[in-house]
């Protein structure tokens, strides 16, 4: 058998020699032979394939550690191997994306200033066309938001109203901006006791919480479940929230495609919810009210059934917040309406 030299070899498979003495040294690719006096290495053309495929992982940034594991499996394991690595990284990256995009916006809004900013609200809550009873919530006033999706059966209703009548004394709290998450922090906590006290006859109701807390140009925003906040800023649409559910756990970890959610059986089911497991634990943000910005705050009966598209064409389009989301509500019910459906438009003006 003719071997070819490092440098033939590096040439045939678009390597440098570096990089194949380095491989050499992590046992990913030994040569074929090495020249007992001068050290040369040399390659057989049947290592191409293992070196091509080395290759091409790096230009995709695998880790070196996990090249090693993939070269060792047989070919179909060896992609399903990299399937969810990719996914793993898709789902990191995505992550990371909304992390930095956040840290963007604000370090970009604490040179933006605005005088008394307030905010424009209409809120709606149907029952949908499946369902015979409205477990969910709607609440809007200048300085309060909040949606909130109780768990279906016996107080599911009861315990959405509680979690957003629990932060309805903060309209009136004078705490100072400074203080804002440690309010909107104990007011969650105070909400998840009250729903905790519904129980009724050995069950336990449980509820999503999305809300936003205004004091003066300052935002709170607070997430628990799947209930959603969004963005719309200078026509481009973001959400602000990430879901608790056990799908987006799947996603988080590389499991799970995005595209695999909406048809994935448990969809549905929450990971972190009021009244649920040991104790409450929320997202927390803090936000700089600018004018001409949007907010949207719904529960799954809209989210789960319009696509991201159609709810920024509704908001774009929208002249107000009353028209908007009687354009969210019709497009639920143009979708089937299967879930109850609450959702609260927001648009921050100068007074």
């Amino acid at each position: 058998m003719e071997l070819l030299t490092i440098g033939a070899f590096a040439r045939a498979a678009r390597l440098t020699p570096k990089a194949l003495r380095l491989y050499d040294e992590l046992g990913l690719l030994p040569p074929a032979a090495v020249d007992p006096h001068s050290g040369y290495r040399y390659y057989a053309p049947a290592q191409l394939d293992r070196a091509r495929l080395i290759a091409a992982l790096r230009r995709a940034g695998m880790p070196l550690a996990d090249i090693r594991a993939v070269c060792g499996l047989p070919p179909d394991a060896a992609a399903g191997a990299v399937d969810a690595w990719w996914r793993r990284v898709s789902a990191d990256t995505a992550a990371r994306g909304r992390v930095v995009a956040l840290l963007v916006d604000q370090l970009s809004e604490r040179g933006t200033t605005m005088s008394e900013p307030t905010l424009r609200y209409a809120a709606r809550c149907e029952t949908g066309a499946v369902r015979d009873s409205n477990e969910d919530t709607a609440y809007a006033s200048a300085t309060l938001l909040a949606v909130a999706d109780g768990m279906r059966g016996p107080g599911g209703a009861a315990a959405s109203a509680a979690a957003v009548d629990a932060l309805r004394p903060l309209e009136l709290s004078a705490a100072p901006a400074a203080e804002l998450l440690a309010t909107l922090a104990d007011a969650v906590a105070a909400a998840d006791r009250r729903v905790r006290a519904s129980a009724t006859d050995g069950h336990q109701p449980g509820t999503t919480l999305t809300a936003i807390l205004r004091r003066g140009s300052q935002l709170a925003l607070v997430h628990v479940g799947d209930t959603r906040a969004y963005l719309l800023r200078g026509g481009e649409l973001v959400r602000l929230t990430q879901d608790h559910t056990y799908v987006q756990s799947l996603v988080d970890q590389g499991r799970l495609s995005p595209a695999e959610v909406a048809a994935h059986p448990q969809r549905a089911l929450l990971v972190r919810a009021l009244g649920t497991g040991p104790q409450v634990e929320a997202d927390l943000a803090l936000r700089t009210a600018i004018a001409g910005d949007r907010y949207l705050l719904c529960s799954d009966g809209l989210s789960a059934v319009v696509a991201p598209e159609a709810l920024h064409a509704a908001l774009a389009g929208a002249d107000g917040p009353e028209t908007a989301v009687g354009r969210l509500v019709d497009l639920a019910y143009a979708a089937g309406a299967p879930d109850n459906v609450a959702c609260v438009v927001a648009d921050v003006v100068t007074a």
